[in-house]
């Protein structure tokens, strides 16, 4: 039997808590393992139960969002994060992207459109409401622009290649497929890719590959 995607929800909203426990319920391949209502307590819990995928609320108190993901990240680099807000303004969504995120969606999103970005997530592809891509679109011609073309100066070849597949949402088993080699080995070029980017996360560092022009902007 395929293991559950263990899911840790961070919200300080109890309705919208409940509502997401509910929801979640009423998928076998899913299984919330804890909750939280403040950042804070979202870290601690994020290392504690290594959750598969972290649903994240944008604004809290004590710790947001962004700070929380950070935080996450830096301490359990395989945890996936999510932000799960209702806000979608560009000085929202690029901190979040930025501190490690892999996805970034907004709280009218459909049921269907959660499930898949969670099952996204815990596969390590990116996963990005449409209306968020016109922020993605402009990191695209801020002014960190010519730093990042000269980090993917320091990628290999190979380096290159699977970083073209990561952008383009090829999972790290199915980059493993396409260039004959192990997942293991995938999953160490992905690693390199991270540190030679200076980026905690696929998301970043797609958006990067994107920003070069390595691979062209998927459209809304």
């Amino acid at each position: 039997m395929k293991a559950k995607i263990r899911l840790l929800i961070v919200d300080d909203y109890p309705v919208v808590l409940s509502g997401l426990i509910a929801m979640f319920k009423n998928h076998e391949d899913l299984e919330v393992v804890g909750v939280a209502n403040n950042g804070v307590t979202a870290v601690d819990l994020a290392v504690s139960l290594r959750p598969n995928v972290v649903i994240m609320n944008r604004l809290m108190p004590e710790m947001d969002g962004v700070e929380a993901t950070q935080a996450i990240k830096k301490n359990t680099s395989d945890v996936n994060v999510i932000i799960f807000s209702g806000l979608s303004t560009h000085d929202m969504v690029v901190p979040a992207l930025k501190a490690g995120a892999i996805g970034y969606i907004i709280k009218d999103a459909s049921e269907v459109e959660l499930i898949q970005a969670v099952r996204q997530a815990a596969r390590g592809e990116a996963c990005l409401h449409p209306s968020i891509m016109q922020h993605v679109l402009h990191q695209m011609h801020n002014p960190e622009k010519e730093e990042q073309d000269d980090l993917l100066k320091k990628l290999t070849e190979r380096e290159l290649t699977v970083l073209k597949l990561m952008a383009q949402g090829y999972t790290n088993q199915e980059i493993a497929q396409k260039l004959l080699v192990s997942t293991a080995t995938v999953h160490s070029h992905v690693g390199h890719i991270l540190s030679k980017l200076q980026v905690s996360s696929r998301t970043q560092a797609a958006i990067n590959a994107m920003r070069a022009g390595i691979v062209n902007m998927p459209d809304d």
